[in-house]
């Protein structure tokens, strides 16, 4: 673990390096904000709740985090300092996982400096704050998820967009199949209801809604592991096959 966090520490100090950790926090702080109070009419409700917050996050992370994730890999490839960190005596899981934890902590930066929304639910009402720390618990979990993903597909490319574009596309498909009502519905109609609670089941968005509502379900917790441990595998057998290329 020594290697794991002495990694870690060297790409989330890199975040900070140059503006663009700023300008993604500010982004993401200004979408939220944005979404909250005018798309999810967060006075007219006159509700003491986060839901119209939460409500929003699978659909922000379905841009932001491959726009984090993007340049894990890719830029390494690219400018080939790859080969170099493969020289550093750290493993090549050590390398995904250090890499991994670093942007998700990231993302847990940006999310937790959220906390005003807090405040400002619990000043003007008496919301259930175990719900909230639920909706946040899975909102960090997604983007994990979305994060596992991206780190798979940035080291299959050496461009950053690319990745971007297929990370994107990649966790909009797992949305509309599995976790889009109207889709299900579709699915519904000609698949036996054993399959579609199935596919229903892959789904990032039915998972965070389950965690979003408070139940920390022990389910919806392994679904999130899982789903970050597979794709931090497959990036390390991409990796691997790039390496014997």
């Amino acid at each position: 673990m020594r290697n794991v966090c002495a990694l870690f520490k060297r790409e989330f100090a890199s975040y900070f390096a140059t503006p663009l950790a700023f300008v993604f926090i500010v982004i993401f702080l200004i979408l939220t904000g944005a979404f909250t109070f005018f798309l999810g009419g967060f006075y007219e409700r006159g509700q003491a709740d986060l839901a119209p917050f939460f409500n929003y996050h699978p659909w922000l992370y379905l841009f932001l985090m491959p726009a984090l994730s993007m340049r894990l890999w890719a830029e390494e490839r690219k400018s080939g300092t790859i080969e170099l960190l493969m020289t550093l005596p750290v493993t090549l899981w050590q390398a995904v996982l250090g890499k991994f934890l670093a942007a998700w902590a990231f993302a847990g930066v940006a999310l937790a400096l959220t906390f005003p929304m807090w405040i400002t639910v619990n000043y003007l009402g008496d919301p259930d704050n175990g719900t909230i720390v639920g909706a946040y618990i899975g909102s960090f979990l997604m983007a994990g998820g979305f994060l596992a993903v991206g780190s798979c597909l940035s080291a299959a490319t050496r461009n950053q967009v690319i990745a971007f574009i297929l990370t994107a596309v990649l966790c909009l498909f797992f949305f509309l199949l599995t976790g889009f009502g109207p889709v299900i519905n579709v699915f519904s109609g000609w698949l036996p209801q054993t399959i579609v609670d199935a596919l229903a089941s892959l789904s990032f968005l039915t998972h965070f809604t389950s965690v979003a509502k408070g139940v920390i379900d022990l389910r919806d917790l392994l679904y999130f592991a899982t789903l970050i441990v597979v794709w931090l595998a497959a990036t390390a057998i991409v990796l691997e096959m790039k390496k014997a290329d």
